[in-house]
């Protein structure tokens, strides 16, 4: 049995939000795929992810042994990220990256001696293993090529932040163009749909 994390990172409702459109299509595929395997979703607003606060930044760096580090909740998102075996993130577009509460996670699990270590030659990823991730965008623009797509942050920094945990293998389902007036939007949603499926089908 396989457990799969669901990181959502928008205050929208799954109604209301495009994004979570294709994601909870892309979990609901899953699950009737592999119906033995555990799901746990973090809704990054209902868990009012904070930034981490200066006392919370000394307790990491205190030296902690490996028991009390998987007791304290300053390691609990890292602890859960590390044990996962396939990550979905779904996060709109936001200022060219993507929403800031998803930042305050990524700090929390990027945490020394759980998802990576430095060694002499430099820092080395904890999370290699086969670990899957998904990331499902939506954007009002096209930002996956042509003369914007310089501008786009917000996939690129996930992929450099778990290339740097030892996470290669990243797929992402994006839906673009759904702000620019005259465009068919819901094709474009349809599309997204389906790819979700067939992604989460073979994830």
């Amino acid at each position: 049995m396989a457990t799969l994390l669901y990181i959502k990172a928008n205050p929208k409702t799954n109604q209301d939000s495009r994004t979570f459109r294709i994601s909870e299509t892309f979990i609901d595929s899953y699950r009737k795929k592999n119906p033995g395997d555990q799901i746990i979703i973090r809704d990054l607003y209902e868990e009012n992810v904070q930034p981490l606060t200066a006392e919370q930044l000394q307790e990491r760096f205190n030296a902690m042994d490996e028991e009390s580090i998987k007791k304290h909740p300053v390691y609990k998102y890292a602890l859960e990220f590390k044990n996962a075996d396939k990550i979905v993130i779904a996060a709109p577009m936001w200022n060219l990256g993507f929403p800031a509460i998803l930042k305050c996670y990524l700090d929390y699990i990027m945490a020394v001696g759980i998802t990576f270590k430095y060694t002499e030659n430099g820092p080395v990823g904890l999370c290699e293993g086969g670990k899957k991730v998904v990331h499902i965008v939506t954007r009002g623009g096209v930002y996956s090529e042509g003369p914007a797509a310089a501008y786009e942050m917000g996939d690129k920094y996930l992929r450099v932040v778990f290339g740097f945990l030892g996470i290669y293998d990243f797929t992402t389902i994006a839906a673009e163009m759904l702000d620019v007036i005259g465009t068919d939007v819901e094709g474009i949603m349809a599309n997204a749909l389906k790819d979700a499926e067939d992604t989460a089908n073979n994830f």
